[in-house]
């Protein structure tokens, strides 16, 4: 019997379908390589942009340095490197992960609420309303929180500042606070994430077996007791994977952050209620400007060092996610 004996006997013919699925797949392929491509010519283009800089100043000089001072650049090689780029990063982190403080308890709640606790009737426009929220422009979040954010929570920031004399934890209420600050741009950013990790979270508490949770219900547990047991251990590699994917998006926030965060590109922010800076925020400020020698091509650095932070962010994310869901299986 011929090979295509089995294909005629289930009535398939061979032929232009085997051609189909020929194409059908090298097209994939080509999708899957084009992704690829796309980033490798991006850090490619980001690292050729910022090699001047890089060769001129040495790569270590831009983390090692907090001095971020344009206007003193000049074109000789024995200058100090005036484009340091340490309060950049650390104000990416601090402002990123104080969003997703508030940002992954809320998100978890809001989806175990979605999906377990609220009226079938609810479900569907709850979930909608929370959608919508990815949907409103970055710059209306901005606005939104120079003029209605700030005034409201500027009376708290002052309250927080009693807080500075306790032990460990007090660096970070030390004041004065003036309202523009990291503290309003991780709460701007909050906001911003929260329909991102809500949708994942829904997603994965859907998909927790309803013969466990039912079982539970049925030998007497609350509804609690029955999303502590049954639910929320079989989707922790989920709420995991959807914090990771959230604070991607935090990393590379501008507009909004940019309108907040007070934009302080001269040192370090001392406390979370101190204005600072961010890698994006100071690209969009200055890179219209940027007339001063090797300004531009730092500014390139400051990019490659956010692609950078996403990448591995996001490596150590999936990393993270397995193991959970080994420990989980």
């Amino acid at each position: 019997m011929t090979a295509e004996a089995p294909l005629k006997i289930r009535g398939i013919r061979p032929g232009p379908g085997r051609f189909g699925d020929a194409l059908f797949a090298r097209l994939m392929a080509l999708a899957a390589w084009a992704v690829i491509a796309v980033l490798v010519a991006t850090a490619v283009f980001l690292l050729a942009k910022a090699w001047p800089a890089i060769t001129h100043y040495g790569p270590g000089s831009f983390l090692s340095s907090t001095r971020w001072a344009p206007s003193e650049a000049s074109a000789t090689a024995t200058d100090p490197n005036p484009y340091g780029v340490l309060q950049f990063v650390i104000g990416t982190l601090v402002t990123s992960l104080l969003a997703m403080l508030i940002a992954v308890p809320a998100s978890v709640a809001v989806a175990l609420y979605i999906t377990n606790l609220a009226p079938a009737v609810l479900r569907k426009p709850l979930s909608s309303l929370v959608d919508l929220l990815a949907a409103i422009p970055s710059v209306v979040y901005g606005f939104w929180g120079v003029f209605a954010l700030i005034p409201f929570i500027h009376p708290v920031g002052e309250k927080l500042t009693a807080l500075s004399g306790i032990p460990v934890i007090g660096w970070a209420f030390r004041g004065p606070f003036f309202g523009y600050s990291v503290f309003a741009a991780g709460i701007v950013l909050s906001i911003m994430v929260l329909p991102i990790v809500t949708a994942i979270c829904r997603e994965v508490f859907d998909t927790a077996p309803t013969a466990e949770k039912e079982a539970a219900l049925g030998l007497g547990a609350t509804k609690w007791e029955m999303l502590r047991m049954a639910v929320l251990p079989r989707s922790r590699s989920g709420i995991v994977g959807a914090s990771i994917l959230g604070l991607g998006r935090a990393f590379g926030e501008t507009i909004a952050v940019t309108m907040v965060i007070g934009n302080n590109v001269l040192s370090i922010m001392h406390s979370v209620l101190s204005s600072g800076a961010t890698l994006p925020s100071v690209i969009a400020n200055e890179f219209t400007e940027a007339n001063q020698p090797f300004h531009l091509d730092s500014l390139f650095v400051v990019a490659f060092c956010l692609l950078l932070m996403s990448l591995v962010v996001n490596v150590v994310g999936k990393r993270v996610v397995s193991r959970t869901g080994e420990n989980i299986a």
